[in-house]
């Protein structure tokens, strides 16, 4: 009987399923009003190198109320999504007061890791859905060049009582190598990959695609040599490196030997600080306020699995994103999936039947970078744009997530 009950709730609760049911238009559908990030780049070597996230946070929330013309006293809350940064819920505030929100405007933070920035959409989207809120932002944020030093400690009773307790504190390179073993993805094909990762964002930064993504950021730069301090701009992403090649990046030197010979600093995302925030709302107030409506959001779910082998998440958790939804991968147009490393890149490419093309289009992490925190609100700007200038429909972002987890949202665009 109980299963009975359950299976009845479940079938009250399934979402509507199909093509059209996804592409239809609703009064009260959540939509993406609007939707940029910050340049992204170089930890501890790039232009946001020395700004502090309470900094970056603040410009880009002045550029949300700036460019999007929201009236700040509407937007009842935001949701900050974050891995390292200390005290953020304290920091994101009071970022959010200076930047010109009132105290009504409640702020929060949220880390799952990887996933943190699409974690802070899906619960904006989650309270408006419910009522609870009209108008929330969602943002991600990460200054790995601040990271504290020190990772996570378990402590002994847990590490001893599980192999995969013990695995959650493995280190992500050793992750890779795993996947990289395991699954039979040679150095080559991860090098391939890669290659064309850069190639890709070469070319977006080259043809000037990155530009309707990007707010600028003003801030202060020490020479590292000198001590001087100096004040720009920063304006594009600086991680992507011209003229990669397969060949180049073969003559790279493996970054975790103690673990493998696969992974490398060519094929493995770059550490990397930036933001990016997206506006959310149902249609019906959209429509009232007169924002301009740029996508639907759909849904998002989530899976677990092995942590040694994290890397793999988006294999799984596509398949069960796109089953929610009564969607086969040839309903979808493009995927944004986070190249945290080049061996789950290849393994869930391969896993999943993608055709290259339709995958991360501009570049992924491996050109252009994974702030962790940033990460999933980054590829909804990007994979949105993207959309928008290919003129297509439906879009997937999806991540690997550390100690063993996998995510993955749908979008449908409307600018075409």
């Amino acid at each position: 009987m109980a299963s009975e009950r359950l299976n009845s709730i479940l079938n009250h609760l399934k979402m509507p399923s199909g093509l059209a049911a996804v592409t239809s238009k609703n009064p009260d559908d959540i939509v993406v009003t609007f939707a940029v990030r910050t340049p992204l780049t170089k930890a501890l070597k790039g232009g946001l190198k020395d700004t502090p996230v309470d900094c970056l946070l603040m410009q880009l929330f002045q550029h949300v109320l700036e460019r999007s013309r929201i009236d700040p006293k509407l937007v009842e809350d935001i949701s900050v999504g974050n891995v390292n940064e200390p005290y953020t819920p304290h920091k994101a505030r009071a970022a959010a007061l200076a930047a010109g929100f009132p105290n009504t405007t409640a702020v929060s933070s949220v880390n799952r890791l990887c996933s943190s920035g699409l974690m802070a959409i899906q619960g904006i989207a989650n309270q408006i859905n419910s009522g609870s809120i009209e108008i929330g932002l969602a943002v991600g944020v990460e200054s790995m060049s601040q990271i504290p030093g020190r990772g996570p400690e378990l402590a002994p009773e847990v590490l001893s009582a599980s192999q995969e307790a013990e695995d959650c504190l493995q280190p992500m390179g050793q992750t890779s190598e795993n996947v990289g073993k395991d699954f039979n993805v040679p150095r080559e094909v991860q090098d391939q990959y890669a290659a064309k990762s850069y190639q890709k964002a070469e070319l977006a930064q080259k043809s000037g695609w990155f530009g309707e993504e990007i707010v600028p950021i003003t801030t202060k730069v020490k020479d590292p040599k000198t001590g001087e301090v100096k004040q720009v701009t920063v304006i594009a992403d600086d991680g992507i490196r011209y003229g990669t090649t397969f060949e180049s990046l073969s003559k790279i030197r493996p970054a975790f030997p103690e673990w493998g010979d696969k992974s490398t600093g060519g094929n493995s995302s770059q550490v990397t600080d930036g933001g990016a925030a997206v506006l959310l709302m149902k249609r019906s107030t959209a429509e009232k306020l007169g924002q301009p409506i740029l996508a639907k959001f759909c849904g998002s779910t989530v899976v677990g699995l092995a942590p040694r082998i994290m890397g793999i998440g988006p294999s799984l958790a596509i398949p069960k994103l796109l089953g929610i939804f009564g969607l086969t991968k040839d309903d979808i147009d493009i995927f944004e999936i986070n190249e945290a490393f080049a061996s789950m890149a290849v393994y869930c490419l391969r896993e999943l039947g993608l055709e290259e093309e339709k995958v991360n289009p501009r570049g992924g992490a491996i050109a252009l970078g994974h702030p962790l925190g940033a990460t999933g609100a980054r590829q909804v700007v990007t994979g949105l744009a993207e959309m928008r200038r290919q003129k297509k429909k439906v879009l997937v972002t999806s991540m690997c997530i550390g100690t063993g987890q996998g995510k993955a949202a749908l979008w449908v665009n409307e600018v075409l």
